[in-house]
């Protein structure tokens, strides 16, 4: 009995060390290389920097568009860096909306290392950065978010003034996706991240669009639409067809079509 005890003990510890290495590796996958800019695809940016509140120097790229009718502040995905987001920049400024894309701490050639705290912060900044010094007023922002970005721009909405708010692939929480990866542990006494995106936008009340995949394997479709059902109005929601990767490119011409009719629609732009 007592080396059952210890045998026991040991997968514990062991399950407990392996899901902390999991929250720091196993959720961040930054790319330092820049590898393409917009000039490659005809785009003018330009390249800045800026702080974000407790002193990280953070890199992004504003880049405007012909007859702007409002500015996309980019919350990108947990893998690689800004610049393995130009296609979906393109379509963006095609639909006459500047973009402000920035890196998370650790990402490209922003300075430090992603945490969930530290994500948040980012965004703040970011949205700070388009305020103060682009003197943008806060009802011609639309905060678009992808996969672990949606839920920082669900946080970021949650706290600041926006015209609107696209979230694509979000999770409802970091807790919901540890019960599908580790279903026979414990998993909400270990885990300590939260990404908490269910409970956050029942307190938004600008118009949303939730975007989320029906074939989407690693966030699986339930969750876009249990943040839907916990959305106040105004809201919509799209649902698309193909991978978590790929479902907007299989559709373009649609993803496109969808966003101008909503931003129309509710911000008459």
């Amino acid at each position: 009995m007592l080396t059952g005890a210890v045998v026991l003990f040991s997968l514990l510890v062991f399950f407990i060390l392996y899901l902390k290495y999991y929250e720091k590796k196993g959720i961040y996958f930054p790319q330092r290389e820049i590898h393409l800019t917009p000039k490659e695809v005809g785009l003018e940016f330009e390249d800045v920097y800026f702080f974000s509140s407790d002193g990280i120097k953070l890199n992004g790229w504003y880049i405007p568009a012909k007859e702007a009718r409002a500015t996309v502040l980019f919350c990108h995905g947990n893998a690689g860096n800004i610049s393995h987001r130009i296609d979906v920049i393109y379509m963006f400024c095609k639909l006459g909306l500047d973009v402000f894309i920035f890196d998370y701490r650790g990402y490209g050639r922003s300075q430090g290392r992603p945490t969930e705290e530290g994500l948040y912060l980012d965004a703040q900044a970011a949205y700070k950065y388009l305020i103060k010094r682009r003197n943008l007023n806060e009802s011609s922002i639309v905060v678009y978010g992808k996969s672990i970005g949606a839920n920082v721009a669900v946080e970021l909405c949650s706290k600041v003034k926006t015209a609107a708010l696209i979230s694509e692939s979000a999770f409802t929480s970091a807790l919901e996706m540890g019960k599908k990866l580790f279903p026979f542990l414990p998993i909400k006494w270990f885990i300590s991240i939260k990404y908490d995106a269910l409970s956050k936008i029942k307190d938004i009340t600008v118009p949303k669009l939730i975007i989320h995949s029906e074939d989407d394997r690693i966030i699986p479709f339930r969750h876009g639409r249990k943040l839907f059902e916990a959305a106040p109005e105004p809201k919509e929601f799209y649902p698309m067809r193909g991978g978590h990767n790929e479902a907007l490119f299989l559709a373009k011409e649609d993803f496109v079509n969808k966003i101008d009719l909503f931003l129309k629609k509710h911000l008459n732009r």
